[in-house]
């Protein structure tokens, strides 16, 4: 204890607060409409945000003390955009069988120390393009909305550039800000009576199958492990830290398996949000930035326990509230995902294959696209011979 009151500055609490709030700013409206799309009832939406923000901010802020480094963790915004894509396939209960299988898989990676083996298997590009594919669709819902509502959608968008421009740490959260307050002025909206009241968890009980965990599980788990435990891991290698990855997958694993039977669909390590807890206008000494990252973890905690206030409040929105909001958040990981599944001219046909699958949404014997694209990306590099898959 008296560490942590050495230890303490009011710019890492501040640092902490920053990271969770970019980290909920729109995906919170996200895990909403991935649990209505899953038949989610209101009590049931709140126990999401409930598990989500106990399972985060407590492996969060153990983990940041333990270590005593940032360890900022997050759900996962692209697996629930997986999930939003999906779920119309599966039934509640199907989905939490899916989420405790990938947070048992988390777990098994990390302890056995075979994670970063496991993820060398599959080309980087061919992940990326599996991403980039199911997100694709939000993409184009955010023009498609112009018709309904062009004002609204082109003024937050230039919001968002402007922002980005100017200060890109924080355009998301202002872009955010902006939404709430153009929101009344542009649609109609009455902002709802909030009442205080603490979140009660409802237990789902799992069921499973192989469809759900070819089509939802094992495309969730490789999302999570590619596009945020790998980063995430280098985010921190690059302030300077000497991460215990092993540890970190594994405990972050049984954290999202303990809490998925209430919601807990995606609890990963944060990646781009992970670096306003590193950086050194936290702290100049890096010994005392974890701070930051028990810092967060206690606002997560505070999110989940007052879930049904923060759940009444985003559901109050209009729909094209929260696809506008959704496409602009994803377009940095759009661009991002392209990027990457495009840049080497030999993997660009499987990428290309694999992204087109994914991003096409057919199902064959209850298995979703991202599971049959990825699988046919994999395939043509094999017969392509464009690199070695093993």
């Amino acid at each position: 204890m008296q560490k942590l009151i050495q230890d303490f500055s009011v710019p890492a609490v501040f640092a902490g607060f920053i990271t969770f709030l970019i980290g909920i700013s729109v995906s919170a409206v996200l895990v909403i409409q991935g649990a209505q799309t899953l038949g989610a009832t209101p009590e049931q939406i709140s126990s999401w945000l409930w598990a989500l923000g106990l399972s985060i901010g407590v492996s969060g802020l153990v983990l940041s003390w333990k270590y005593r480094y940032p360890v900022a963790t997050a759900w996962s915004t692209p697996g629930i955009a997986l999930i939003i894509a999906t779920g119309s396939h599966y039934s509640l209960s199907a989905a939490i069988g899916a989420f405790i299988v990938c947070g048992i898989l988390t777990a098994f990676v990390g302890f056995s120390g075979v994670f970063q083996r496991l993820l060398s298997k599959i080309p980087m590009s061919l992940s990326c393009a599996m991403l980039a594919g199911i997100l694709l669709k939000f993409g184009i819902q955010l023009f498609i909305g112009l018709e309904q509502s062009w004002a609204f959608i082109l003024t937050l968008l230039a919001i968002y550039l402007i922002a980005k421009r100017l200060w890109p740490r924080y355009c998301i959260v202002l872009t955010v800000v902006a939404a709430m307050i153009l929101c009344p002025v542009f649609m109609p909206f009455q902002f709802p009576h909030l009442s205080w009241s603490l979140a009660k968890p409802v237990w789902i009980s799992p069921e499973f199958s192989a469809s759900t965990i070819l089509g939802l599980a094992l495309p969730l788990f490789i999302i999570n492990m590619s596009s945020q435990f790998l980063p995430g891991i280098g985010m921190i290698k690059s302030y300077g830290y000497q991460p215990h990855t092993n540890s970190l997958v594994g405990w972050i694993g049984i954290s999202q398996t303990l809490l998925a039977p209430f919601g807990a669909f995606s609890v990963c390590l944060a990646a781009i949000s992970a670096a306003v807890s590193l950086d050194d206008q936290v702290h100049p000494d890096p010994k005392r930035r974890y701070i930051a990252g028990m810092s967060c973890g206690l606002f997560y905690i505070l999110m989940g326990l007052f879930a049904t206030t923060l759940t009444g409040l985003l559901m109050a929105f209009p729909k094209i509230f929260i696809v506008t909001l959704a496409g602009i958040a994803l377009l940095g990981t759009i661009s991002h995902n392209i990027a990457i599944a495009f840049k080497e001219p030999q993997d660009r046909e499987p990428a290309l294959l694999t992204f087109l699958m994914s991003a096409s949404g057919v199902q064959f014997f209850g298995i979703g696209s991202a599971f049959w694209g990825l699988l046919l990306g994999i395939v043509v590099a094999i017969i392509l011979n464009h690199r070695k898959v093993d």
